[in-house]
């Protein structure tokens, strides 16, 4: 029998519970009020998802394991008391403006680069902490920043958006008039404004049927989504956005670990399942994009897909950090391809 159509709870494996965000060794877990608070909601979630997990051993055991190291964060929280801080330099939790752009240094839990939060341990908070207004600092990279200012109470961050096509991809145009997408030149982070669509970036001219899907689904075959010029998320290991990149970008073995699912549709006559994927959405959860895709795709909604595991799958040219999801269908989807290069993107499934 397909070991898709053993019973639940037989033998199936427990999802890989991901790491929390990396913390040195002997390093305190210093943390902001909002970081803890965050935290803390972040527990009563994992509460309320093990309480609908009911029975589901599977899902039951992945969330209690998540909860239990996030239970350790929230322990071993250090909260900083930013009233007794000197406002004059820079420190933890505190909002710097450098060239123009403006980041808060917080904890690891807390970090994230896309809204202009940093992370107290990364080498840029390294190199900010204990200036003033006025210093000047060169990075490793050779960079020069000045810092501009420094506050303890909330300023306006800066977004950070991390796109760096290579210059291969900077192409001469082609000569198709049906569109035209603008992407970002291999420059350093640029911070999103109201301004930024006015912005004089290169553009690349991609044929307009390499962008729009037939409107019609076919209702035979089925053939994977390929956008050369689609944003997708940039991830950590535990699934955490860390910035993003194009679709071209993230396979030339460049090796940016992105999220995709995979879905095993099975039937009650004991046929082997068909095997589906898609690159998950940037600013969406694996499960809203599968939902998403299999409205979409097949017309199916309304219905719950089970995540079965999640892993990461290395390639020559790509690394992804695949959702395994698994649902249960009599419908007469689109049958996917068999071939050996397109099969074996399952095989550790």
């Amino acid at each position: 029998m397909s070991r898709g159509f053993i019973k639940e709870g037989d033998q199936e494996e427990i999802p890989r519970v991901p790491m929390r965000a990396y913390l040195p060794e002997g390093v305190p877990n210093y943390v902001t009020k909002e970081g803890l608070d965050a935290l803390k909601e972040e527990l009563k979630s994992l509460e309320a998802e093990r309480v609908k997990a009911g029975d589901n051993y599977i899902m039951s055991n992945f969330i209690e394991a998540k909860m239990k190291l996030l239970i350790s964060r929230i322990n071993s929280a250090v909260e900083i008391d930013l009233s007794k801080a000197d406002k004059e330099k820079v420190s933890f939790g505190a909002w710097v403006r450098y060239d123009g752009r403006v980041v808060r240094i917080v904890g690891v839990d807390e970090a994230d680069v896309n809204k202009g939060l940093i992370s107290f341990i990364s080498p840029l908070a390294k190199s900010l902490t204990g200036k003033r207004a006025g210093d000047v600092i060169e990075l490793k990279s050779s960079e020069r920043i000045t810092v501009e200012a420094v506050s303890f109470e909330p300023m306006p961050l800066t977004q950070m958006v991390h796109d760096k096509p290579s210059s291969k991809s900077l192409r001469a145009e082609r000569s198709n008039p049906l569109t035209k997408t603008k992407i970002t030149s291999g420059r350093p982070p640029i911070p999103i404004t109201e301004s930024s669509e006015q912005m004089d970036y290169p553009t690349l001219d991609i044929p307009k049927k390499d962008i729009d899907p037939p409107a019609e689904v076919a209702s035979s075959s089925f053939e994977p989504e390929v956008n050369p010029v689609e944003f997708l998320p940039i991830v950590n290991e535990r699934g955490n956005i860390v910035g993003r990149a194009m679709y071209l970008e993230l396979h030339k073995g460049n090796k940016m670990l992105h999220p995709v699912v995979h879905l095993h549709v099975m039937n009650g006559k004991g046929e082997a399942p068909r095997l589906y994927w898609w690159h998950v959405a940037f600013g969406e959860t694996p499960e809203k994009t599968l939902k998403r895709k299999m409205a979409e795709v097949f017309g199916l909604s309304g219905v719950n897909p089970k995540l079965k595991r999640q892993y990461i799958r290395e390639a020559k040219t790509e690394r992804e950090l695949v959702y395994v999801f698994t649902v249960v269908s009599e419908e007469d989807l689109p049958i996917p391809p068999d071939g050996k290069e397109y099969v074996g993107l399952f095989a550790k499934d």
